[in-house]
This record gives C-alpha cells, sequence and structure tokens, in this order.
C-alpha cells in the first residue's frame, strides 16, 4: 500500500495532525496498534485517570479541525485561575484569566475525551485509518520509507511522521539520538473528592520532595468537588503513598496540600508513573519528521505536554501546506527542517522552565528557599510580568502557527 504521507500514531497528536492536512488532496495513512474506537460516553461515570490542562491556543486548534464541539459535549473543566504556593515557605502566586479579560485560562480533559473527539471528526474526514497496524520494521527503499508492520502488510511513503509517544517504535527504528534523564521522581495521578469546591482554580503547592497539583473537575452530579490530582515525589514515597489504603491515601494527600480544599473524602484507583525527560537532538531528518512526545516528554508539572504536540502538530502542517503550494518536495530536509526551526526552541525554553521550576523548589538550602519565595512574591505583585505570563499560557503571543491564532 503506498501514501504520500503515513503518520504513525493515532494518539492526540497524530489525529490533530492528520485532520490538518484533510483538504490538502495529499494520500494520507494513519496508523495505529489501537482499535481506534470510540465508545459512547457516560457523563456521570468515573474521571480517566490521565487529563490535560488544554490552553486557549489548543482549543482554538480543535476548534479549527473540527474536533472541540465533541470534546465540550462529553465533558470540559474550566478553570480562571491558578493559585501556585511553596509549602516550605512563605511564596505564592496567584493568576488569573480576568487579568488579561479572558474568561478561561485553559480547560482540564480527560485525556481520552480529546482523543474522542478527535475520533469523531476522523472518521467524519476522508482519510486512510489502519487501526490495529502495529509497526515490525522501517527502512529506507529508495526515495521512500517502507514499513512493514506485525501481520505482514508493507506500506511506502517518502515522508513518515512519528506521532506514536514517548517509547516511538519509529524513532527506534530509525536510530533517531535522544538525551534522556531520570527526574528521579514518581507521579501518582488520580482523581479525588474534596469537602471544599475547588472554585475552577488550578491549584498546586511545592512540597519538599516535589510539586503537587490539584486540578478542577466539573462532573454533572457535582460541579466543584472533584479534582484530578499529580502528585511528584520520591520512589521510596511514591511506594509508600501506593501501599495504602483508601482512607489512608486521603488523609496523606489532604495533609500534604495543607487541607486546602478541605478533607478528601474518597479516591479513585491510583496509579504511578516514573518520570523521566527525554529530547531528540533533531526532529528531522530527510523524510521523516518527529512530534509530540515521540521528540520530547515534559515534566507533567503543568500537564502543558499536549499543548506542546498540538502547537507541533499545527507548525508541521503550515510547513507542508506552504511547500505543497510552492511546488517543494515535503520529504526534503530543507522542507522538514522549517518545522524543526520553529518548535525545537520553543520546546526546549519550556522544557528547561519546567526543569528549573523542579529544581528550585526542591533545594533545600536557606539561600534558594528565600530565593524561590521572595521570587514568587515579586512575581505576584508584578501585574504586567504575570499578564505577560498568562498571555503566553493563552496562546495570545508568541509565533503561533495560523491553526492557534485569534
Amino acid at each position: 500500500m503506498r501514501a504520500d504521507l503515513i503518520i504513525v500514531g493515532a494518539g492526540m497528536v497524530g489525529s490533530a495532525l492528520a485532520l490538518a492536512l484533510q483538504n490538502s488532496g495529499l494520500q494520507i495513512l494513519l496508523l495505529d496498534g489501537g482499535p481506534l474506537s470510540v465508545k459512547p460516553f457516560d457523563q456521570s461515570a468515573a474521571f480517566e485517570p490521565r487529563v490535560s490542562a488544554l490552553s486557549a491556543a489548543s482549543q482554538r486548534i480543535l476548534e479549527r479541525l473540527g474536533a472541540w464541539d465533541g470534546i465540550a459535549a462529553r465533558r470540559t473543566s474550566p478553570y480562571g485561575e491558578m493559585q501556585v504556593w511553596d509549602g516550605s515557605g512563605t511564596g505564592q502566586v496567584h493568576f488569573s484569566a480576568a487579568s488579561v479579560h479572558a474568561e478561561v485560562l485553559g480547560h482540564i480533559v480527560e485525556n481520552r475525551v480529546v482523543q474522542d473527539g478527535l475520533l469523531d471528526a476522523l472518521y467524519e474526514a476522508d482519510l486512510g485509518l489502519l487501526p490495529g497496524a502495529r509497526l515490525e520494521q522501517l527502512r529506507r527503499s529508495g526515495d521512500d520509507w517502507l514499513l512493514t508492520l506485525t501481520d505482514g502488510r508493507e506500506l511506502r511513503a517518502p515522508l513518515v511522521i512519528a506521532a506514536d509517544g514517548a517509547n516511538s517504535a519509529v524513532r527506534r527504528l530509525a536510530g533517531c539520538a535522544t538525551r534522556e534523564w531520570d527526574y528521579l521522581h514518581h507521579a501518582i495521578v488520580t482523581s479525588v473528592r474534596c469537602s471544599k469546591p475547588h472554585q475552577q482554580t488550578a491549584w498546586q503547592r511545592f512540597t519538599d520532595d516535589g510539586p503537587l497539583a490539584f486540578l478542577p473537575l466539573a462532573k454533572v452530579d457535582d460541579a466543584e468537588h472533584w479534582c484530578s490530582i499529580v502528585w511528584s515525589t520520591t520512589p521510596a514515597e511514591a511506594e509508600r503513598l501506593m501501599a495504602l489504603d483508601d482512607a489512608g491515601f486521603c488523609h496523606e494527600l489532604g495533609k500534604a496540600f495543607e487541607w486546602r480544599l478541605g478533607e478528601v473524602l474518597e479516591s479513585d484507583p491510583r496509579h504511578c508513573i516514573p518520570l523521566r525527560q527525554r529530547h531528540a537532538k533533531r526532529y528531522v531528518e530527510p523524510g521523516l519528521a518527529l512530534i509530540g512526545d515521540a521528540a520530547h516528554t515534559i515534566h507533567p508539572l503543568a500537564g502543558q505536554g499536549v499543548n506542546l504536540g498540538f502547537l507541533d502538530a499545527a507548525v508541521l502542517a503550515e510547513v507542508l501546506l506552504h511547500a505543497l503550494e510552492r511546488g517543494e518536495n515535503l520529504a526534503d530536509s530543507k522542507v522538514l527542517g522549517r518545522f524543526e526551526r520553529r518548535r525545537m526552541p520553543h520546546n526546549l525554553a519550556m522544557m528547561a522552565a519546567m526543569e528549573g521550576f523542579e529544581r528550585l523548589f526542591q533545594a533545600d538550602p536557606l539561600p534558594l528557599r528565600w530565593l524561590r519565595n521572595s521570587g514568587l512574591n515579586l512575581v505576584d505583585g508584578a501585574n504586567e510580568a504575570k499578564a505577560l505570563f498568562v498571555r503566553q499560557a493563552l496562546g495570545l503571543s508568541g509565533d503561533l502557527p495560523e491553526l492557534a491564532r485569534l
């Protein structure tokens, strides 16, 4: 089977890229190891453990791809404020959408909900979908890539896009080098119900062992008491917390969060994920591009990973469509290099910021503790600096692709 372009991985980022290119005239194949099926959604069902904090820029991308209505019809949780504070000091900072005359800072959405909204749009589009397709081999064949699937099928295309996640098979089989390091932290993720309402606010406390985030969730029968939590801590502490029964875990969680939302009344099943940062040394080579987690994984500190991925997809689509208009060869390194030059500095800056935050808040020496407390309070008092941060977070400034612009 031959195509102009093969996207490996129909997760959130791969699906977004396919939709962004659907009217290009290119013959596109989107393949995934999963069934690519959409199950009926029950709005009163328990929350999925993995969520993303979708920025306004990501929302605009999803709206223009025809996926947002399907997402909003299922379940989204808008938040208009963000409270960040240092648990071992007095530093705190408060961000508000109102500071830039916006209604919300973003939406907390379960990853499965985003995925299903994108799948709805994919099934309405004229694209080649290949579910249950697992990649076994990848090699050059003339000017093309030859992909061999585990069931023996062979696919061929001059351009392959790796959107197959943090443990990308394409990246491994193509021999793309990465820089990787462990954070020496694990993240515990689950959903919990608190006695006090979350006030549509994202809460983040930096503890001595790592950051703890409470992200607001909205349920049809309980609009303001459920939160998605991401608790980043040492492996030994994560093991201890995972071994506790629900009542013991809820108590420890409430205590670590300084009872900011009252008692933690109940918890869904917990999941523990080892945290690893990874960044490809190059995003492109002739006929190949890496996007989303296949190119870069980031600390889940602020739920920003998928926002970077959607911007990757939107920029790559824009670069390919412009090249198509000019009659250029899409697989050419010169064309693909434009995507890398636009996205790599932005992704690296975001990764460095997250890394810096993480290190600063784990630092115990008194001068550093004083610095971070003073820094947080300084930022909190600098309304213009905060507004700049909020504008950046909302996708109201910076080098944005057309799909993400206001």
